[in-house]
């Protein structure tokens, strides 16, 4: 006999880690902006959390088949929104990402990436095989390179990138023949010298200034070598909430968004850095332990394609600061300012409590 659905029954502590973390996110974001003109930035990314909650709860609520059932028209809705910011989405630094919709600014690639999760759930929850054949690979590859590209031309590279993993992560879960993942590398190889040919002149001198960090140190490698001199100069214990001279100075460029956790690592230090990253590995344990635990292989999509996007821009955020990574435009998941971001996340979340809770139900 199934249990009837309870609200008790959401992953509550799911929601406080996320929380915890974004808590985290706000108070270095009024440290880094409070003598500054965005000073009133914290305010709005506390409105943007309360809303992502509000929203998480609501979406653990649906049963997550009733969300898979709508794909179709959540991808071909993407598809035009990515497509009409190419034409007429507000620029800004040389770029088309964001829309205007009722006084807010939002960016539609932050929400793509969910879709993305979705799609990959909903293509590769009927397979019939041990392994994806080879005309599953063929359609998802399709299907996510058309968003992909239409990021990538905004341009975001670093947005565009973050969709890899989480079908890589699908295809992986499902199986897949070693044949396969040959012809993945190999169709990779072979795309490096064509996409090098498409890259913006700052995308080129990025990546050039990651093999070749010590040349030009006030120029291109400037943010880099910022950021690694703020994370040392932390220390063990850090120089204290507001006392971050690298951040509170000037020095680090959008130290309340891409590059926070440099900022947070300075007035935080070692400790402060090892708690936030411990609280990204318990979030990620717990999408894993919920996918392990999922009633059908589609709610295990959802939580192995959210975790591999976490963990990946965590981990190439991190990365970037200390330079074991290009510089790219990918943010740290609930820490960093950004309304769309911030709720792109919490969608994710409700979706994984979504599936969570099903176990009570079915």
């Amino acid at each position: 006999m199934n249990k009837p659905f309870n609200i008790s029954d959401l992953d509550w502590p799911l929601l406080g880690l996320s929380l915890a973390i974004s808590l985290i996110g706000i108070l270095e974001i009024y440290s880094t902006t409070a003598r500054t003109p965005l000073t009133h930035t914290w305010e709005r990314q506390v409105f943007w959390v309360v809303m992502g909650c509000f929203l998480a709860i609501l979406v653990g609520c649906i049963d997550y088949h009733l969300v898979l059932d709508q794909i179709s028209w959540l991808y071909g809705l993407t598809v035009v929104g990515l497509a009409g910011l190419l034409i007429a989405g507000s620029r800004f630094g040389g770029a088309r990402r964001w829309i205007h919709v009722g006084g807010f600014t939002l960016q539609v690639s932050e929400f793509a990436k969910l879709v993305i999760i979705i799609l990959v759930a909903a293509e590769l929850s009927h397979a019939r095989t041990k392994c994806v054949t080879w005309w599953q690979l063929a359609k998802l590859g399709t299907l996510i390179a058309v968003p992909l590209l239409l990021i990538a031309l905004e341009p975001d590279l670093g947005t565009a990138l973050t969709l890899l993993p989480i079908a890589f992560a699908g295809v992986f879960l499902v199986g897949i023949r070693a044949r396969q993942v040959g012809l993945i590398i190999l169709l990779g190889v072979l795309a490096l010298p064509v996409a090098w040919r498409f890259l913006r002149p700052y995308q080129r001198q990025r990546l050039e200034t990651f093999f070749h960090p010590a040349q030009n140190q006030r120029g291109a490698s400037y943010q880099l070598t910022e950021t690694k001199i703020a994370i040392g100069s932390g220390g063990f214990w850090g120089k204290g909430l507001g006392n971050g001279t690298q951040s509170q100075l000037g020095f680090i460029p959008v130290s309340h968004a891409d590059a926070i956790f440099a900022a947070y690592a300075e007035e935080e230090g070692f400790v402060g850095a090892l708690v936030a990253l411990a609280l990204y590995g318990a979030l990620l344990l717990r999408l894993l332990d919920a996918a392990q635990q999922a009633p059908d292989r589609a709610g295990a999509l959802v939580l192995v394609g959210l975790s591999a996007l976490l963990f990946f821009q965590v981990a190439v955020n991190v990365g970037m600061m200390i330079g074991l990574f290009p510089i790219t435009g990918i943010p740290l998941p609930l820490m960093s300012q950004g309304g769309s971001a911030v709720l792109s996340v919490f969608l994710g979340l409700g979706l994984a409590m979504s599936v969570k809770k099903q176990r009570f139900v079915n």
